[in-house]
C-alpha cells in the first residue's frame, strides 16, 4: 500500500483536515485563504473530473502527487517541480536550541501582524486563514515587531507539516529559525505525530533542516494543472 505521506493533501483533507475540505468524490480542496492546494486520491481521469468541478473558476490546481504526472486530456500543465520531502525522528532530531525559550504561542489577534511578516519573509503561501489550520509559534522585538514565526499546516493521521517557517531579514544570523523548526518537531514526537516538511532542492534552508536532523523520505512533485478553457 501507498504510504499516506505519498499524497499527504489527499489524507490531510479526508482525515483530521476534513472539516476544512471543498470537493467530492475522488478530489478534494483547501479553501484557497487557508492554503492554495487541491488533491486527488488517484491520477485518474474520473479524479480530474471530480477536480474541475469544484475548482474555482480560472484558478489552477496545486497538487502534490508521488511521481511526475501527465494530466488527462483537457488540462494544461502551468508549471510541475519536484520538491524534497523531508521527517524528523526523535533519535537524530539535534539538541535544544537556546532560543527557543523565548518562542511564544501566536493566535487570532496575531493575524495581521503573521501576514506583514509573510509578504517580507516570502516562507511560501500563506494566507488570512492559514493559522487555523495548527499551532503557531513566534518571537517578537523589543518594540514588539514579529520577527519569526513558524506552524502546523498539513495535518494526517500521525503526521503534522512544518510549514511558514520563517524570519524577518533583520533578525536573521540568531538561530530563530532553528529553534521554531525545533520547538515544533519536538512537541510533535510528544504528541505521536511525526514531524515532516517540504522544501525545494534551491532553497538554502534545506541544509538548515539536514543539520537538524531531517532526513530526506521522498521526492514529490509539485504540479500545477488547469482545466482548458
Amino acid at each position: 500500500m501507498a504510504h499516506p505521506l505519498d499524497n499527504p493533501v489527499w489524507h490531510a483533507l479526508t482525515g483530521p483536515h476534513a472539516e476544512f475540505a471543498q470537493g467530492a468524490g475522488a478530489a478534494r480542496h483547501y479553501p484557497r485563504d487557508m492554503a492554495p492546494f487541491s488533491a486527488i486520491e488517484t491520477a485518474a481521469p474520473e479524479a480530474y473530473a471530480d477536480l474541475a468541478r469544484d475548482l474555482p473558476a480560472g484558478l489552477e490546481a496545486r497538487l502534490f502527487r508521488p511521481a511526475e504526472e501527465a494530466p488527462p486530456p483537457g488540462w494544461a500543465v502551468i508549471s510541475a517541480r519536484s520538491i524534497r520531502q523531508m521527517v524528523a525522528e526523535t533519535k537524530g532530531l539535534a539538541a535544544p536550541h537556546p532560543q527557543e525559550a523565548a518562542l511564544r504561542p501566536l493566535g487570532p489577534g496575531d493575524a495581521a501582524d503573521m501576514l506583514a511578516l509573510a509578504e517580507v519573509a516570502k516562507p511560501g503561501p500563506f494566507g488570512l486563514r492559514t493559522p487555523h489550520l495548527g499551532r503557531y509559534l513566534g518571537l517578537r522585538g523589543p518594540d514588539g515587531r514579529l520577527l519569526a514565526m513558524a506552524g502546523e499546516r498539513f495535518r494526517l493521521p500521525g503526521h503534522v507539516e512544518l510549514s511558514a517557517i520563517c524570519v524577518h531579514p533583520a533578525a536573521r544570523g540568531r538561530g530563530l529559525g532553528a529553534a521554531l523548526t525545533l520547538r515544533l518537531a519536538r512537541e510533535a514526537l510528544a504528541r505521536g505525530e511525526l514531524p515532516f516538511l517540504h522544501v525545494f532542492s534551491d532553497n538554502p534552508a534545506a541544509e538548515l533542516y539536514a543539520r537538524l536532523g531531517f532526513r530526506d523520505r521522498a521526492t514529490l512533485w509539485v504540479p500545477w494543472h488547469r482545466p482548458a478553457a
